[in-house]
């Protein structure tokens, strides 16, 4: 049951929250029921039976889909993702001002539902419903809250993701009509015996749907405009967790139920991957925004993950299960930043900035370890990672591991760039006035940067809680 209230504490409470006229009431309740469900995720992952994260009950049962959530190792590291991270996101904009906070705070908290749902659904229209769910409060986030442009760059990402989960509503009903069980069930799915070209049609079909979500080139083009224009509660999200429903959903759907077309397929998904991470690399050194640096630096990370799930090794893909969590961290932690920098002096272009380390040094001493993640350098989080996707990827091919290794010192450049941008040299007529960031800032910041050390150092329980779903998917 425990499974099931992970979902209703921030439905229900998302819903109340509707209701809610003061600003105050809404923050403060949005933030118990996300700290709630942490409880809850934290309970059930490390304290109860795995069974307790298992629920099963009729649904649809004309359909053959059932209400029947599971969580394996990579489920149980992605819940617990999601659950830490809304408390912390919540925190950190605690002091920002939204019109109609009820509804901004609700739908929020129905997002985090939807992803929930997604790392725990293993009936495939249950899945699709919470995919759903997880990306329609988005919409009305982005296009209520969002910048300028807000209402063209919302238009575009739902065209991108409109047709993607089309395409999946697609591939998941003929692989329905093509089960003798008539079961919406992940493990009938997995049962199917679908001939060579079957898998190669149907596969595209989940496949592009999932490289949207990513993003992975050149399904990418959405991601830079909506993160820009998105509020940055909201980019935290779709950075820091949506993003992984995409590669949750390949490796917990498509490389087990297509495995002919995955491998067939492998070449020419990995090149696009590589190609991805070289050119958002390069376009992020060009940026004078902070939040489109960001939004670059973050496709090109995804690209190495979906790279090295395609490599179809065991050491690349235990890189890649320990790097979803750690690029969550790691992109929440500048998205902090960006925020409060954008909050207290009003801009996020480089050209107006510089100097700030002067002002607020313990903000920049925090920012420069969350950049140092963000390069993975040795004892920082993101370095067994992205260490044992290279790995992964030199067994699979020394040449595109050469070619994709450029994308480290291009991440170097233009990360270091925005630290020295942002942080040194002098004071420029916008940053002479600023002063250290807020408490709350401060402290959401060091939770990030002990989680960033402590996996730095020792990785070891996300590599054991994972271990489980590694096994499955390569069947070793």
């Amino acid at each position: 049951m425990i499974s099931v209230s992970l979902i209703l504490i921030p439905v229900l409470t998302g819903i109340l929250l509707f209701f809610s006229k003061k600003a105050a009431a809404a923050r403060t309740g949005a933030l118990l029921a996300a700290i709630a469900t942490l409880v809850a995720a934290v309970a059930g992952i490390f304290f109860l039976s795995p069974a307790d994260l298992s629920f099963d009950a009729n649904w649809l049962p004309e359909f053959g889909s059932r209400f029947r959530f599971s969580a394996d190792g990579m489920g149980k590291m992605l819940v617990l993702l999601t659950a830490i991270s809304f408390p912390v996101i919540l925190v950190a904009v605690r002091k920002n001002e939204y019109r109609n906070p009820g509804s901004f705070y609700g739908l929020l908290l129905l997002s985090e539902a939807g992803l929930l749902g997604v790392f725990l659904a293993t009936d495939a229209l249950l899945f699709y419903f919470f995919w759903e769910l997880a990306l329609i409060p988005v919409y009305f986030l982005c296009s209520a809250w969002g910048g300028e442009k807000r209402i063209a760059v919302t238009f575009k990402f739902f065209v991108y993701t409109f047709l993607g989960s089309l395409l999946m509503l697609v591939g998941i009903l003929y692989l329905y009509f093509n089960n003798p069980q008539h079961s919406f069930s992940l493990q009938s799915f997995y049962e199917l015996k679908l001939s060579t070209a079957q898998q190669g049609f149907v596969f595209w079909l989940f496949f592009i749907a999932f490289a949207i979500k990513m993003p992975v080139f050149p399904f990418h083009t959405w991601q830079p405009d909506a993160y820009e224009q998105s509020p940055t509660a909201v980019t935290m999200v779709m950075s820091g967790i949506m993003v992984k429903m995409g590669i949750f959903a390949v490796v917990r759907w498509l490389l087990p139920i297509f495995p002919a077309a995955a491998a067939s397929n492998a070449n020419i998904i990995i090149i696009l991957s590589v190609t991805g991470m070289l050119y958002a690399s390069l376009i992020a050194i060009r940026q004078d925004d902070i939040k489109r640096l960001i939004a670059y630096s973050s496709i090109a990370h995804i690209g190495l993950m979906c790279a090295a799930i395609f490599a179809a090794n065991k050491t690349g893909l235990q890189g890649v299960m320990i790097q979803m969590f750690n690029h969550g961290v790691n992109v929440i932690g500048l998205w902090v930043v960006a925020d409060a920098i954008e909050q207290q002096l009003g801009t996020r272009k480089f050209s107006e900035l510089g100097g700030l380390a002067q002002k607020a040094p313990v903000l920049a001493i925090l920012f420069v370890v969350m950049s140092f993640a963000n390069i993975a350098l040795p004892l920082t989080n993101a370095f067994i990672g992205e260490f044992l996707m290279f790995n992964g990827l030199f067994h699979y091919n020394i040449l595109i591991t050469a070619v994709a290794g450029v994308s480290v010192i291009l991440a170097a450049v233009y990360t270091l760039l925005m630290v020295q941008k942002v942080l040194y040299g002098n004071t420029s007529s916008v940053t002479e006035n600023a002063s250290e960031t807020g408490g709350n800032i401060k402290w959401v910041l060091v939770v990030l940067v002990i989680i960033v050390i402590a996996l730095g150092v020792y990785p070891q329980p996300v590599i054991d809680l994972t271990n489980d779903t590694v096994s499955a998917v390569l069947g070793k």
